[in-house]
């Protein structure tokens, strides 16, 4: 058996399987205490993983870690939300403490992998895949193998810039399709200033012309009073509050602004997608994450549009925009898929 483990910035996966199939044999899911660092991970690790590995007579693990990776040499580069990771050697942490070899992946990248092999882009040749939630992030198999596999990264579609005025390495498409990106230009709206990084919301500049950006934004509050009152509501007056899952049941409920703040996300992730496949010619492009779980009319149909908007003309008619199939444990599967090829490249 195999021990498949995913580290995120807020939840902890261990499933154990043969990676035959998409199956599991039992799978654990923990939550994650950020202030606790690196090191409460590694120790809620270290005791789940134990009991598995007795358990199931487990001979590999593969990770797949939320975060730049150095796969050849098994270690963890940093994770952007849990302090501590900084050039942790994990394979080798794994084998001292678990007494198991194991291999390391980026979480988007085994996911990627998962979805080819045994999800929605099972029995195609090329095989695109995003995870649009918290980020934005993307992954490629040709032929059932990884690209850019041992490189720094690859198929990042989420820090694609949008638009040559996007200069800053913050702007970019997750910064305005990620589920932190939707909600941010909605409080944005609801406030009248900008929560976190400004990133050329409508076209409007970056903070050099803050009076110009303030007259947009008032002059939006006032045409949308009762969009903006709707929502302020439902974040219980407090814009911090908003979520892309608000968003989202706002503009469902017949919410203008809220619309048009989702419209707007999936233009940028539309055109975004539309320049991969106008690169890399996938046969489909697999959809996963919390975002797109606001479904057909809400997600899918608006980014289609998008992408058939932007992409390459003769591409048009070659490639599909499909839904991903493996859900919560996608990079579970994955981080198996990993360990099942390291065994058989070794044996």
């Amino acid at each position: 058996m195999l021990l498949g483990i995913e580290i995120g910035g807020t939840k902890l996966q261990l499933g154990v399987g043969d990676a035959a199939r998409a199956e599991l044999v039992e799978l654990v899911r923990a939550d994650i205490d950020p202030d606790r660092g690196a090191g409460g991970i590694l120790r809620q690790i270290r005791d789940l993983g134990t009991q598995l590995v007795r358990a199931h007579r487990v001979t590999r693990i593969g990770f797949g870690f939320g975060g730049p990776v150095d796969t050849a040499a098994g270690r963890v580069i940093r994770s952007h939300q849990i302090t501590g990771w900084e050039n942790f050697h994990l394979t080798h942490w794994c084998h001292e403490q678990l007494g198991v070899p194991a291999v390391l992946g980026n979480d988007c990248d085994v996911a990627t992998l998962a979805e080819a092999h045994y999800g929605a882009g099972q029995g195609r040749h090329s095989v695109m895949f995003l995870t649009v939630g918290t980020g934005v992030g993307g992954g490629f198999v040709q032929q059932g193998q990884l690209l850019g596999m041992g490189r720094p990264a690859a198929c990042e579609i989420g820090h694609l810039r949008p638009g040559l005025l996007a200069v800053e390495a913050d702007q970019t498409v997750e910064s305005l399709a990620s589920g932190w990106g939707i909600a941010a230009a909605a409080q944005a709206r609801l406030t009248g200033a900008v929560t976190g990084a400004w990133n050329a919301w409508e076209g409007c500049p970056r903070p050099e012309n803050r009076v110009e950006r303030q007259r947009r934004l008032a002059d939006a509050t006032h045409a949308d009073r009762t969009s903006l009152d709707d929502l302020l509501r439902r974040c219980d007056g407090n814009p911090d509050r908003l979520t892309a899952r608000l968003v989202a049941e706002a503009a469902a409920e017949g919410n203008g602004l809220a619309q048009r703040v989702l419209d707007h996300a999936c233009e940028v992730l539309g055109w975004a997608i539309a320049q991969a496949v106008t690169l890399l010619a996938p046969e489909v492009v697999v959809v996963g994450g919390g975002v797109s779980l606001m479904g057909e009319q809400q997600f899918f149909a608006p980014l289609r549009r998008e992408v058939a908007r932007y992409v390459f003309p003769p591409l048009r008619e070659t490639f599909t925009v499909e839904p991903a199939a493996l859900g919560e444990s996608v990079v579970v599967h994955g981080a198996l898929y990993l360990a099942a090829h390291a065994e058989r490249s070794e044996s």
